[in-house]
């Protein structure tokens, strides 16, 4: 009996933790939307939500009911398997990224060593679900986002990966939990210093993978009125509108773990303010992780959207061969100093 709840007791607490995970991350998806709304509203000199709630603040649960209860509506010519399963294999990708993200010390659901690389393969599996979304619909305004997305996921998932290779290299390690030690081994604390071109171009790449503004022309509501998910309502919908928030999380995440020192500040800050010690690794992590979903917000204010080939011109002409160039420099001088 003894030796069964000895088996039986890490698939519980893994599973209390994908609880906890999933649970948390909703509700940052859920206010997330409430957010965007007020900040870009007082960026436009407006209020933003107002009416449900004291400042509009029960508007994400109004919004999440409607789209519960509206009408799941499938279009007569499409493949319907493929347009039921599309969302479904989206949000599965957006959701199991949330698996290998070290929120503070010692808490993940899955600690692996091939962390960086599982978060880039759902990325890319994120992809098919747009790609199938597009193509079963029957519909020309979904078939071109859908074509849209797969150009842009290819031609950015590329600089996305080449961006994190310095990361790889100074850190000598793939597990994410490893890459945050590491960097507090040195008198900067964050990758931010030695590899700002790497996180500009991972920063750049991460707004295109969540196709969010100024390289949302997957879903460009000007030509194609909503892109790839244009055929879609109700449950299915909300699908892809919690993927798209879920991604933007992951992809501020995986800045601030690859880059900002995680839950962790830098060593010349807390030599300066010991007092800052005292904060919790979990309330760090979160401030940063809401500075890089503010700038979402800021981008989406602010910037008009590319061209699409503009779009194309700026991943393979520009990001690529600063990706590269800062893969070489990198490598010269880790081999230099070691």
């Amino acid at each position: 009996m003894s030796l069964n709840f000895d088996l039986i007791m890490p698939f519980i607490f893994i599973l209390v933790k994908i609880a906890i995970v999933i649970g948390v991350t909703m509700l940052h998806v859920m206010y997330c939307t409430y957010f965007e709304r007020k900040v870009i509203g007082h960026m436009q000199v407006r209020l933003g939500p107002m009416r449900v709630g004291p400042h509009g603040l029960l508007q994400p649960l109004a919004d999440g009911l409607k789209l519960f209860f509206k009408e799941d509506i499938i279009p007569t010519e499409s493949d319907k398997a493929v347009f039921k399963l599309a969302p479904i294999i989206f949000t599965f990708a957006a959701m199991s990224s949330l698996a290998v993200i070290p929120f503070y010390n010692g808490f993940v659901v899955a600690n692996i060593n091939i962390g960086l690389l599982y978060i880039l393969a759902m990325s890319s599996l994120g992809a098919y679900g747009v790609v199938m979304a597009g193509w079963s619909s029957n519909s020309k305004f979904s078939f071109l986002g859908g074509l849209r997305s797969s150009a842009q996921v290819i031609s950015y998932e590329v600089a996305m990966g080449m961006s994190l290779i310095g990361v790889m290299l100074l850190a000598g390690s793939l597990n994410l939990s490893e890459i945050v030690k590491a960097q507090q081994q040195h008198w900067y604390g964050m990758y931010l210093i030695p590899q700002c071109v790497g996180y500009f171009v991972f920063l750049t790449a991460a707004f295109a993978e969540t196709n969010r503004t100024p390289f949302d022309l997957p879903e460009a509501e000007s030509e194609l009125v909503a892109g790839y998910f244009v055929e879609y309502s109700g449950f299915r919908f909300a699908l892809y509108f919690v993927s798209e928030y879920i991604g933007m999380i992951v992809m501020s995440s995986m800045a601030v773990v690859c880059f900002w020192g995680g839950w962790t500040l830098p060593p010349f800050i807390t030599n300066a303010i010991p007092a800052l010690l005292l904060i919790p690794g979990l309330i760090i992590f979160l401030a940063k992780v809401y500075f890089h979903i503010f700038l979402f917000y800021w981008v989406r204010a602010t910037v008009p959207r590319y061209r699409y080939d503009q779009l194309m011109a700026l991943g393979w002409k520009v990001l690529l061969p600063l990706a590269l160039i800062n893969i070489v420099v990198t490598s010269i001088v880790k081999f230099l100093v070691a």
